[in-house]
């Protein structure tokens, strides 16, 4: 038994060990629950999930137990619960901070879009445990010995951000609309250039996240129960006949979906050249009731997949993605806004978080604390 390396990096740093936090099982949901221990509830309301898969891990940090903790990340699984948390997160680009050690196995498909990241309560805590956790290991299939590089005050505001509320297929609720707006009109005021952009591709993003994370996640973990099938808890079960109800993918049609995948990511990251950094929901909703799948929202039903495509692009695209708090719902459940960077440029990222989250000052100490 040993250490994976980003823990011992943060053991040679200082940190005290805490130990482990609740997930899904096999992290395959946006709803920390399972048989073994149990759900794991929003420190904002009991009845509502911290969100998952690091749900666990947002709430302990978000009521106090710990200063900061590691998230995984394959489709908003950091992301969505510190937006349902109301602390920070950031997801990396794939072999920036090493996943050595994570379980299950990073690799094959899912070494382009599953990544392990930092949460905290703020971004110079998320600053501080990134710049310990990154750097190259030999047992991360997509690590690189990229070096750190904090922008300075006058060159980060050099960066265009390109901002939009919505995807225009996935509606998200007027709170979380607001809190786009919010951000924008905030980063303005701190002397970006901020302007109105949607990229292209995003719906072509979302389905193929579906076949690597989807269909590919249900090819992986399907075996594991064969005879079995009995001791598999519900939200995972769920989501294995989510998978089975895909197509079937062959040699040809994976390699089709690779290819398309790495064209894509070439043609979005050059609509990034003019905007290096875009703003975005990190959701359509805030904090879900348990066990709740779907949601009306401006007249559509939005189904629980659709709710996290907005994080989901991202792990597809392979872009380093952070989340700060920047307001509250009515009924007082923590809003947060994505800010999204060019692979390799998660410094960019944290300084553009940083700057938001000192002008809407929106962390709250949760009532359940």
């Amino acid at each position: 038994m040993q250490d994976a390396p980003l823990v011992a990096r943060l053991r040679k740093a200082g940190a005290v060990v805490l130990g482990v936090t609740n997930t899904p099982e096999f992290l395959m949901a946006w709803e920390t629950d399972n048989l073994l221990y149990g759900r794991t509830n929003s420190p904002w309301d009991l009845d509502r999930t911290a969100g998952g898969s690091s749900g666990g891990e947002a709430a302990a940090i978000a009521t106090g137990m710990s200063a900061g903790g590691v998230g995984s990340d394959g489709g908003g699984s950091i992301r969505v619960p510190v937006h349902f948390s109301g602390i920070c997160g950031l997801k990396p680009t794939p072999g920036r901070i090493p996943s050595t050690g994570h379980f299950p196995p990073s690799g094959g498909p899912f070494a382009l879009i599953g990544v392990v990241g930092p949460m905290a309560r703020t971004v110079p805590d998320l600053k501080l445990l990134f710049e310990v956790m990154q750097g190259q290991d030999d047992g991360d299939s997509c690590s690189a010995p990229v070096p750190v590089r904090w922008s300075s005050d006058r060159d980060l505001r050099e960066l265009r951000i390109g901002y939009f509320e919505d995807d225009g297929r996935t509606p998200v609720t007027p709170e979380i609309r607001i809190a786009v707006r919010k951000a924008a009109e905030a980063l303005r005021a701190a002397g970006f250039e901020v302007e109105p952009f949607r990229p292209d591709g995003l719906e072509e993003a979302r389905l193929l996240w579906k076949k690597f994370f989807v269909k590919v996640g249900g090819m992986l973990l399907g075996p594991m129960f064969k005879g079995r099938e009995q001791d598999v808890s519900p939200i995972l079960r769920q989501f294995l006949e989510w998978s089975a109800a895909e197509p079937e993918l062959t040699g040809d049609s994976l390699l089709e979906a690779w290819i398309s995948r790495d064209m894509l990511r070439s043609r979005f990251l050059a609509q990034m050249q003019k905007y290096p950094i875009l703003l975005c929901p990190p959701a359509a909703v805030p904090a879900f009731r348990h066990g709740e799948r779907s949601w009306q929202i401006e007249g559509k039903t939005v189904n629980y997949l659709d709710a996290w495509s907005y994080t989901e692009w991202f792990n597809l695209l392979g872009n380093p993605a952070a989340v700060v708090p920047v307001s509250h719902s009515e009924e007082g459940l923590p809003i947060g806004v994505q800010i999204v960077g060019r692979p390799w440029e998660e410094e960019q990222v944290l300084g553009v978080a940083g700057v938001l989250e000192e002008q809407t000052r929106s962390w709250r100490v949760p009532p359940i604390a």
